[in-house]
């Protein structure tokens, strides 16, 4: 079965729900969704060349929102119900998603200067309404897709702003350094996209990197659920720990590194090492985490990162792309203490 690459319910965690004798509807909720899986992985980069062969992006500074709906069936992209310039309609799903979209543009406009997830004004596309107790977000190479959930244990995922920036943030590491889905890289694309979807939070409600949760996922679980988000960047593994979905598995430190073939290497297990180290970053620095923190994450991200890049390369490069010497010594601080930075202070013999 295809692992959900790009979602954002990792399949052990609809693996262990499909199980639950407590949850009667939400299991076979997890059962359909394991066995829909998604779409097969496509890429558009939405650029033209005009009469004259000049290279013409799509729109300069302003979102262009479509959202469809795909009325329950698991056909993309569905019938398009809000466009750009229509008034919000009757479906909350579909006006969350416009929203949610527009925030995510404003936060990559306003903090990093980028047009877009292309950084050339691609179109911002979403379907709602996918599939039937669809337990699943996802971005599929072109678009968002948003699963209505269970009811039981999953509320529909159009609710939660670090979802669409998070899903959305995968199209912004597709046109940037496409960082591999596997392992290492694999964990720092799931951890870069948990960056942008916290980034896309606190933007949008002026937080201060002390005054966000850095919470991922948070409400997207109903209230039978013991747990508060899907993940936690400052507390990787304490984001829920309930009697049928189990603990939270991300480990804090690389000492608690997991090894595993499924998850594809645990991407959205270890990428917990990797989210501490960014919140730590943040947090020490204070202030807005997406001006020096999260810049520094950017310019990592976009300034020639190999697609096979491992935590230590990461965390390399974040200091390099350090805005001054504060921001490079927390950074190098964050990354000592999850452990994929030796202690300098340490002697060898320690």
């Amino acid at each position: 079965m295809n692992d959900s690459a790009y979602g954002i319910i990792p399949a052990y965690l609809l693996a262990r729900l499909a199980e639950s004798g407590r949850f009667p509807r939400a299991a076979d909720a997890a059962r359909q969704t394991l066995l829909a899986g998604r779409p097969t992985f496509r890429a558009r980069i939405n650029l033209s060349i005009d009469d004259q062969g000049d290279l013409v992006a799509e729109l300069s500074d302003a979102p262009n929102r479509t959202i469809s709906d795909a009325q329950n069936s698991e056909t993309l992209p569905g019938v398009v119900v809000r466009a750009e310039d229509d008034a919000a309609v009757d479906d909350a799903s579909v006006n969350e998603a416009f929203d949610g979209l527009g925030a995510t543009f404003e936060m990559l406009l306003g903090a990093f200067q980028r047009n877009s997830l292309d950084g050339a004004g691609a179109p911002l596309d979403a379907t709602v309404h996918y599939g039937v107790d669809y337990d699943n977000a996802f971005w599929d190479g072109e678009r968002m897709v948003f699963g209505d959930g269970d009811g039981e244990v999953f509320r529909g995922f159009t609710g939660s702003i670090t979802v669409i920036g998070h899903e959305l943030a995968h199209g912004v590491i597709q046109h940037t350094a496409g960082l591999e889905y596997q392992g290492q890289p694999g964990a720092l694309n799931e951890s870069i996209a948990d960056v942008f979807g916290a980034l896309t939070e606190q933007y949008s409600e002026g937080q201060t990197a002390d005054q966000a949760s850095w919470l991922i996922g948070a409400g997207i679980f109903t209230e039978e659920v013991q747990g508060t988000a899907l993940r936690s960047m400052l507390e990787p593994g304490t984001a829920y720990d309930d009697d049928e979905l189990g603990k939270d598995p991300q480990p804090a430190h690389m000492s608690d590194f997991v090894q595993t073939t499924e998850d594809n290497g645990g991407v959205h297990i270890n990428s917990g090492i990797p989210n501490r180290a960014f919140a730590l970053t943040a947090t020490t620095l204070g202030g807005n985490a997406w001006e020096r923190a999260g810049l520094t994450w950017y310019k990592a991200l976009t300034g020639g990162l190999v697609s096979t890049a491992s935590f230590r390369e990461f965390a390399d490069a974040t200091i390099a792309a350090a805005v001054d010497e504060e921001v490079a010594t927390a950074t190098r601080a964050a990354w000592t203490t999850v452990g994929v930075l030796e202690d300098a202070r340490r002697s060898p013999a320690e």
